[in-house]
């Protein structure tokens, strides 16, 4: 599994629209075959930071990058940030979320 994190940094001035200004790349890619989440949080510590999570299958990560959604979002989105966000992009075992045994709940 493609596993995928990206933290946007906001231009104060948009950060609270993000989440409509985000909106259609977001339901477009989560309507992809192959993607299995694009989770979006907020920082507690800045709030004009976005944190995104995101998962593929293996085989997706072109179809994701190629499609016209992505190239759109890639023309748009730049325009609210306030610099190239940093990315994690691995490959790991496994196909989706692990409980986290140290915080379980009966």
């Amino acid at each position: 599994m493609i596993l995928i994190v990206v933290k946007f940094p906001i231009k104060p001035e948009f950060a609270d629209e993000w989440p409509e200004l985000s909106r259609e790349f977001t339901e477009a890619t989560r309507a992809e075959p192959g993607n299995k989440w694009f989770d979006w949080s907020r920082s507690f510590e800045d709030p004009n930071t976005y944190v995104l999570v995101e998962a593929f299958d293996d085989d997706a990560a072109e179809a994701h990058v190629t499609a016209p959604h992505f190239k759109q979002a890639q023309q748009e989105l730049p325009k609210y940030l306030q610099r190239t966000p940093d990315v994690i992009n691995t490959t790991i075992d496994g196909d989706s979320w692990s409980e986290l045994g140290e915080f379980r709940v009966d």
